[in-house]
């Protein structure tokens, strides 16, 4: 699992912000990016737990995006597959 702290634009459309008196436009706006690598076999048990946990019906709860991924490999001891994660 790899979280990150990143910045977007979505249905939530930024924000205005006053510095120095003067006015702007927020157009990113902060969020987290969180990764998860699992194994095929939990990846439902993974979705409902995400789920269960991060919807408050709000906008800006998220998206998840779902994706195979190829191979891992493990640099310092070579494993590769499931071994890896």
């Amino acid at each position: 699992m790899t979280i990150t702290e990143v910045r977007g634009y979505g249905r939530q459309k930024g924000h205005k912000e006053t510095y120095r008196g003067s006015e702007y436009q927020i157009e990113f706006v902060p969020k987290i990016k969180i990764e998860i690598v699992v194994e095929d076999e939990i990846v439902e048990k993974t979705l409902d737990a995400i789920l269960r946990t991060a919807k408050t019906g709000q906008v800006g709860d998220g998206k998840i995006f779902i994706s195979n991924i190829e191979d891992a490999i493990r640099i310092r001891t070579d494993e590769s597959g499931k071994a890896a994660l």
